[in-house]
């Protein structure tokens, strides 16, 4: 897989494996495009019409970060439309949401309830990974490190 990423502060990106691009090769290139992001005020609704056009028809959304980054009615026409193929979301705009938002009953848009993490497996999987870090570093062995 090739990874690309779209930040303001690129340099940070000490990653080989991960390429730094601007956001409307982010946008164009993207086969799977996933949101890490905070909303702030100049990234609010960046899912939008004009951005969801550039993308590939192919493509799949995923929104773990933010409900406010995505303007929920451009995604949801751009699901009907074909203009993407695919959207998970596990953060709204608002939540719960309302009976109307128009992305609730689309075929093509998973939505989990920003909750995913909390089932008993997951929790127990991430008490036995944080376990096992802490005894790998206490050894003299870390584990999971992201960089050096």
């Amino acid at each position: 897989m090739k990874v690309i990423a779209c930040t303001r502060t690129p340099s940070r990106i000490d990653l080989p494996e991960v390429c730094p691009v601007d956001m409307d090769t982010l946008f164009r290139e993207s086969d799977v495009l996933s949101l890490h992001c905070p909303l702030t005020d100049s990234n609010a609704k960046i899912i939008n019409q004009e951005n969801l056009a550039k993308m590939k028809k192919s493509a799949i959304l995923i929104n773990t970060a933010r409900g406010g980054l995505i303007d929920e009615t451009a995604l949801a026409d751009a699901l009907k439309n074909g203009t993407i193929a695919a959207a998970g979301l596990d953060v709204l705009s608002e939540e719960p949401p309302s009976p109307d938002n128009p992305l609730l009953h689309l075929k093509n848009c998973r939505i989990t309830p920003h909750i995913a993490w909390i089932t008993s497996a997951a929790r127990k999987r991430l008490w036995q990974t944080a376990k096992d870090n802490l005894l790998a570093f206490t050894q003299g062995h870390p584990v999971n490190v992201i960089c050096n």
